[in-house]
């Protein structure tokens, strides 16, 4: 169940583009995704933004929960916290948290990530020791990846078939490749109505969780908003779907299609 989690915040991570320069998201945004496994609703997650200050500098602070709910909860229970703190200017994350209990599985990290020296320090918390890593290039964390790409990415200059790649650092196992094919445009039936979004495939790894490197797909709204609609996985054993719950603060209204 960890490793489910982790695919949804990543997955939530990469919701695609604004255009013309204009700002996907404000402070005060919040987004609920209700994760399903079979039958089961097995948990839910949310996505809030605010405003804060680190070192001087006006950041976003972006607070990302997981937690799981009902019948689920009695056979894993799971009560994450991730948070993101990135400059409102360019996006670059300054500090990145990760504090995980699942089914007795826990997790205590914090990144701070100096750009001016091209370096980031994980600090292991739990286990008492601290990685060095280099930056080179730009880089991002789980959660501001979501922000950066809403504000940075073009929907009108993406070519179905082609991946977009991002460097994410989010734990111990380093700076990897974050790959994301773009799929083309579908309008899906949600609670709220009919939306027109982008369909993704992004790069997993295959084996004990996900049945193949293609086993999960994302629809985000073509929206100004540009929010991630729903996420489905083919796993190793059934198959698991996350839908867009609620949502409070955008910056652009939500268009929904009218028959």
């Amino acid at each position: 169940m960890r490793k489910l989690f982790i695919f949804l915040f990543l997955s939530l991570s990469l919701g695609v583009g604004a255009q013309d320069n204009v700002s996907a998201f404000k402070p005060g945004e919040w987004l609920k995704f209700r994760m399903h496994y079979g039958w089961l609703n097995a948990s839910y997650a949310t996505l809030q933004v605010k405003s804060d200050m680190i070192d001087g500098v006006p950041v976003y602070h972006v607070v990302g929960k997981g937690r799981t709910t009902g019948f689920a909860s009695i056979f894993f229970k799971v009560d994450d916290t991730y948070e993101s703190y990135f400059d409102k200017e360019n996006g670059r994350p300054y500090r990145f948290i990760r504090k995980i209990n699942e089914g007795g599985y826990t997790k205590d990290v914090e990144i701070n990530f100096d750009h001016d020296n091209d370096k980031a320090i994980l600090n292991d918390k739990k286990n008492k020791k601290k990685l060095n890593f280099t930056l080179q290039d730009s880089i991002q964390d789980l959660i501001s990846a979501f922000y950066y790409l809403r504000n940075n990415y073009n929907t009108e200059d993406l070519v179905e078939g082609e991946a977009i790649t991002l460097k994410m650092l989010y734990d111990d196992d380093g700076i990897f490749n974050f790959r994301l094919k773009y799929l083309g445009a579908e309008v899906l039936k949600t609670k709220y109505g009919k939306v027109e979004c982008h369909k993704f495939r992004p790069y997993v790894q295959s084996g004990r969780v996900f049945k193949e490197q293609e086993s999960l797909s994302l629809w985000v709204s073509t929206d100004k908003n540009r929010i991630p609609i729903r996420i489905k996985a083919d796993l190793a054993v059934g198959s698991i779907k996350a839908d867009l719950d609620g949502y409070n603060g955008l910056k652009h209204q939500f268009k929904i299609i009218m028959d």
